[in-house]
């Protein structure tokens, strides 16, 4: 047996109600120490000249989209 409250009119079980403060709480302590971090920022390039510099970012994207594009599906 389990107590209920009526709230609104609606029996809710204790046990709905529990829930739903532990998930309110972890929600909004989640939201309000920001959330999910953004991705740190690569190192810088120390290349010797521009035309390195762009070889090497063209190197890191192509690497990205090759593995972006190799990941298993998620289902």
């Amino acid at each position: 047996m389990v107590q209920t409250y009526k709230i609104f009119g609606a029996n809710i079980g204790s046990h709905y109600l529990a829930m739903g403060v532990l998930g309110t709480m972890f929600a909004g302590s989640y939201l309000a120490l920001g959330g999910s971090k953004a991705k740190p920022a690569t190192p810088p390039i120390n290349a010797a000249s521009s035309d390195e510099a762009d070889f090497i970012k063209n190197f890191i994207d192509q690497a990205e989209a090759d593995e972006k594009k190799n990941a298993p599906a998620k289902h």
